[in-house]
């Protein structure tokens, strides 16, 4: 039976019952200093994001590009709260050294970080699942998108997303599950273990990480296939979908990243529960340390793939032209005789006429000759 379900011996608290403080371990200086370069960088970028998105809410008129800013702007507070609140306890415990015993007998502040962590860790994947939801009607339904989705109904699952998010974090206050101390004593996380309550909640929140990625991965592609077909049709009447493109790049980027630094750390912990090993502490932490970038790269992602920033650094990119496709008309002529191919298939014989009749330019006649 695991040690965190059986009752604490000689008076412990439930989160020091496995790892009790004051450990023999003695973290370094470079610890300190890692972890402060490491969250002032990420604060001053969700910072920086932070008021280049209001500028553009502020001065933005199109409904689709206001809703995904809307979507950013929790992703970045988000972020630079989680940022903030974790940083600083781990900053203070390498700095003073801390007994976490004395200071938190009761384990209120241990099940307060372990909390934090949770939430602050599956919110930018519930967002991204929601960003991708939200490109996904934006582009395959866009009549409805615009009249079924206003502002304060964006605002409104922004908040669900966090009133999820928090749900999941206080299932171990409810008994599913329990917050620990964690080596080396400077930060508490849930206990990631194969046996009773402890099992359920590792595995719910290894899972629902990895289907929020899964579900961005499935809806960001469909919306990138048809955004394509869409640009590199023949329809010459078309409204521009430049804003569409740039949203679709950010939120492909946003995918990658969580992706990359999270998928690690929830495949990790899945594995472990259900193979029953013993916990290794160094992957934890290592893979850990993977998903904290993910707080510091999103930002970066909105301040630097902007088409204002990009018409900067290359100004061939014109977007005023049009669809961005047409700066590159090789790539933009195979997609287009691609799209064509897979179209014509699916239509029936006067409608293939009809479209091959469309596609025939008319012959030039010569100007009429003066007398």
């Amino acid at each position: 039976m695991n040690a965190s379900a059986m009752p604490p011996a000689n008076n412990t608290p439930l989160c020091y019952s496995i790892n009790s403080p004051p450990f023999r371990y003695q973290p370094t200086i470079a610890s300190a200093y890692f972890s402060s370069i490491f969250g002032t960088l990420g604060l001053i970028s969700n910072l920086i994001a932070f008021v280049v998105l209001l500028k553009s809410i502020l001065r933005t008129h199109s409904r689709s590009r206001s809703t995904f800013m809307i979507f950013l702007g929790g992703l970045v507070v988000t972020d630079f709260m989680g940022l903030l609140v974790t940083a600083s306890i781990v900053v203070s415990f390498h700095v003073t050294h801390f007994n976490w015993r004395k200071l938190d007998p009761n384990c209120h502040f241990c099940n307060f970080m372990g909390m934090s962590m949770v939430f602050y860790g599956l919110c930018p994947l519930l967002l991204s699942a929601a960003m991708a939801v939200e490109r996904f009607f934006g582009i395959n339904h866009p009549f409805a998108h615009s009249t079924r989705m206003p502002k304060s109904r964006t605002v409104s699952m922004v908040l669900m997303v966090w009133l999820m998010a928090g749900c999941i974090a206080l299932l171990p206050l409810t008994g599913v599950g329990s917050y620990h101390m964690q080596m080396p004593g400077s930060w508490c996380f849930f206990n990631i273990s194969s046996t009773g309550n402890n099992f359920a909640f590792s595995l719910l929140f290894s899972l629902v990480g990895l289907m929020c990625i899964a579900v961005s991965f499935l809806l960001n592609t469909v919306s990138v296939v048809t955004l394509i077909k869409v640009c590199c049709g023949d329809d010459r009447t078309q409204r521009r979908r430049d804003h569409e493109i740039e949203m679709m790049v950010q939120l492909i980027l946003i995918m990658v990243i969580a992706s990359i630094c999270w998928c690690p750390l929830l495949v990790f912990i899945a594995q472990t529960v259900l193979s029953g090993v013993p916990l290794q502490i160094k992957y934890l932490l290592l893979w850990l340390r993977f998903a904290t970038w993910n707080q510091i790269l999103d930002p970066w992602v909105y301040i630097l793939f902007r088409r204002a920033v990009l018409r900067r650094i290359n100004p061939r990119l014109n977007w005023s032209r049009g669809s961005i496709m047409t700066l590159y008309p090789s790539f933009s002529d195979t997609v287009r005789r691609f799209t064509r191919s897979s179209l014509g298939s699916s239509l029936g014989p006067d409608e293939k006429e009809e479209t091959r009749k469309s596609n025939v330019m008319p012959p030039s006649t010569p100007p009429p000759a003066s007398p």
